[in-house]
């Protein structure tokens, strides 16, 4: 092959990759949307009611009447997806903002509070690290008792050591740009740089992260419902039902496969936009 048939054959595989990746990228986006559809208006994405219970059609296969099937209740699985999609999805965003607000008050004391607060702060986040999250989000349960207000709050505390951590890198390397120097020069107070100069640049990782931490969020919170410490049953929520249809995984597949997917598919999409947010961030 000449030269100019590998300049010809490189040339036009970049724009391949490009759609692949954009591609990805937009049904990401459209399943996030899906999501968003059914936490705010899940009457548009299915009219049968999520508790309704039925003993002639317990154990019913996909189909054209129950496209995700019924559970031993007779109750359809497709709408009791959709309805817990509100629950699951507001359990990962109010962890993960509960996560970020904690890790960036840690990572705040630590950049700024002095050389012994910053030594504290960072002796604390270690030892918070020697738990693994789930580990640290059980524990929390056991002193809190279980539910999925409190699952929500563990989770939520189990990932501040975290972005806490990721923060005060942040805010530090922002700390000794040119820009906040010039600022001290003219006399602005360390509040004012702190409000005015450094958080506003530091906010934008932290929506990245923040679009990274909700897919995780989500899957420990539905963990803690699969182990019964979250949200019980019949609550319709993915690990509430996990953790029910898991006796009868052998004769009712479906029972379990839709709502682990629905955690699957919405890890993948979230991952994949915050990683698309990211590669945006870092080329501008």
């Amino acid at each position: 092959m000449s030269e100019l048939d590998l300049r010809t054959a490189a040339a036009s595989a970049t724009p391949v990759r490009h759609v692949r990746f954009e591609i990805g990228t937009v049904l990401a986006g459209l399943f996030v949307l899906f999501l968003l559809v059914a936490t705010v208006a899940p009457g548009l994405l299915s009219t049968i009611d999520p508790n309704a219970i039925s003993a002639r059609e317990a154990f019913q296969p996909p189909s054209l009447a129950h496209w995700f099937g019924t559970d031993e209740s007779g109750r359809d699985i497709y709408s009791r997806v959709v309805a817990g999609t509100s629950t699951s999805l507001l359990i990962g965003i109010t962890a993960t903002a509960i996560g970020l607000v904690l890790g960036l008050v840690l990572g705040i004391l630590a950049g700024f509070g002095g050389r012994a607060l910053d030594f504290t702060v960072n002796r604390v986040i270690e030892v918070l690290f020697a738990f693994p999250g789930l580990l640290l989000a059980l524990l929390v349960i056991v002193i809190a008792g279980p539910g999925p207000v409190t699952a929500t709050i563990a989770v939520g505390l189990s990932t501040a050591p975290g972005y806490a951590r990721i923060i005060r890198g942040q805010l530090v390397s922002i700390r000794s740009s040119g820009y906040v120097e010039s600022a001290r020069v003219l006399g602005h107070g360390p509040l004012r740089i702190l409000v005015r100069h450094i958080l506003p640049n530091a906010l934008t990782p932290l929506v990245v992260l923040a679009t990274l931490g909700v897919g995780q969020a989500v899957v420990w919170a539905a963990a803690l419902s699969y182990l019964g410490l979250g949200a019980q049953p019949p609550a319709a929520e993915w690990g509430a039902m996990l953790s029910a249809g898991r006796t009868y995984i052998g004769t009712a597949w479906w029972l379990t496969v839709f709502p682990g997917l629905m955690i699957v598919l919405t890890t993948i999409a979230t991952t994949v936009l915050g990683r698309s947010l990211t590669r945006r961030t870092v080329a501008s």
